[in-house]
């Protein structure tokens, strides 16, 4: 076993887990008892049935979220369930703590097939705000649609979080290269819960185009190849379809390796070693290369600079150029607590993306992002995030 497996092991052992809570008043006296318990807390829920938003004033709803999965995608492990879930759902809250001072608790289901939606909407009073987490697809597409009208931001960070970071390595890599986001072919493989929001980043769809500039044309493959617009197991599958009418003007076929012919970009957010340095090299001088898939991406750095890519990012942190929704996700969450935000909408996310890319004053080859350890991200995403969401009107203002 790799070693760090087995520190892992150990430390979660040894510490019963990475999350604990912990009051924040006293309660040594009678005094004490009776303010922060009975009889002193009935005026307290007297303010809030008054008025229901003075929660966020008087509880842990303006500082929490909910991290809800039902373990059906995790990580690269697939369709483990919502036990097996629970570690990572633990490290996504200490990362919301240690980088945007949120405090998040897991809330992990049994079962692709369980219908949770209304229990969530149950749940909702005390929290925030709600992180969809490692939900496969199109489960996830349809657990989130459902929940976005329940008065507090619901985002699937596998989604938005990702696609929001790859906008942002996407823009500084232009810069670095000389080449302009209009004008740009981008190839990308996978069109799951990552490849789809993306998709719709990068085309703008549904987006203000007054906010949202698109690539020039996306070609997208999944497992079967190309997708286009002749392809009839498409009617199964609105995702996919709507992804055909919007992409890949020339209606091109073929595999990962045909559409990533003559391409400026190509993003990986699909499986391990599916491209080669052959493919690089069929793509436009001084391509762009995000080979997202992890622990072991689409190609290697080392294969993918020999075979002439200008810009090589990964999703891993042992290579330059870090492309991981950390950078994203804590932000985002801590500008729409902040606005108390009912949603988070569009305007919210392509603000997000465009707080990191100004993270980063000269971008080069090497560095087309900040560092995901650096502790000044989450409060500059959040900043612009807060604004954008008081300027499309969704705060709640409170009396």
């Amino acid at each position: 076993m790799d070693d760090i497996y087995q520190e892992s092991l150990d430390l979660h052992r040894r510490m019963r887990g990475k999350l604990e809570v912990r009051g924040k008043v006293p309660v040594r006296t009678r005094r004490d008892l009776s303010r922060a318990y009975t009889p002193g807390v009935a005026q307290v829920c007297r303010e809030i049935q008054e008025d229901r938003n003075r929660a966020y004033l008087y509880t842990i709803k303006a500082n929490t979220v909910a991290i809800v999965t039902d373990g059906s995608a995790v990580l690269g492990l697939g369709n483990i369930g919502g036990y097996a879930a629970i570690p990572v759902m633990e490290g996504k809250a200490l990362l919301f703590k240690d980088f945007a001072g949120i405090d998040a608790f897991p809330i992990c289901f049994e079962g692709y097939h369980t219908d949770f939606i209304e229990d969530v909407k149950n749940i909702a009073p005390v929290f925030g705000g709600i992180n969809l987490e490692d939900i496969a697809a199109p489960k996830c597409f349809e657990v989130e649609d459902a929940l976005q009208d329940i008065g507090i931001p619901v985002m699937h960070d596998d989604q938005h979080g990702t696609a929001v970071v790859i906008l942002a390595a996407l823009l500084n890599a232009c810069r670095a290269t000389g080449k302009h986001l209009p004008d740009i072919t981008i190839a990308m493989s996978g069109a799951g819960a990552a490849g789809f929001a993306t998709f719709r980043l990068l085309k703008c769809l549904g987006y203000d185009r007054k906010t949202c500039l698109p690539v020039g044309d996306l070609i997208v493959c999944d497992t079967k190849g190309i997708i286009h617009r002749d392809r009839p197991d498409l009617l199964k599958n609105k995702y996919k379809y709507i992804i055909a009418h919007e992409t890949n003007s020339g209606n091109r076929t073929g595999t990962i390796a045909d559409a990533m012919k003559g391409a400026d970009v190509f993003i990986g957010v699909s499986a391990p070693g599916i491209v080669t340095g052959k493919m690089v090299r069929s793509m436009k001088k001084d391509p762009v290369v995000f080979a997202m898939a992890n622990p072991v991406p689409e190609i290697m750095p080392d294969i993918a600079k020999r075979a002439g890519a200008a810009v090589v990012g990964t999703g891993r942190s042992d290579f330059p150029n870090q492309i991981n929704n950390v950078l994203a996700f804590p932000g985002i969450f801590r500008g729409a607590l902040d606005a108390r935000a009912s949603k988070i909408t569009d305007e919210m996310k392509v603000a997000a993306a465009h707080a990191l890319t100004g993270m980063v004053k000269e971008p080069t080859r090497g560095r087309i992002l900040p560092g995901t350890l650096n502790r000044r991200v989450a409060w500059q995403v959040a900043a612009a995030v807060e604004t954008a969401a008081r300027e499309c009107g969704c705060a709640i203002e409170i009396s």
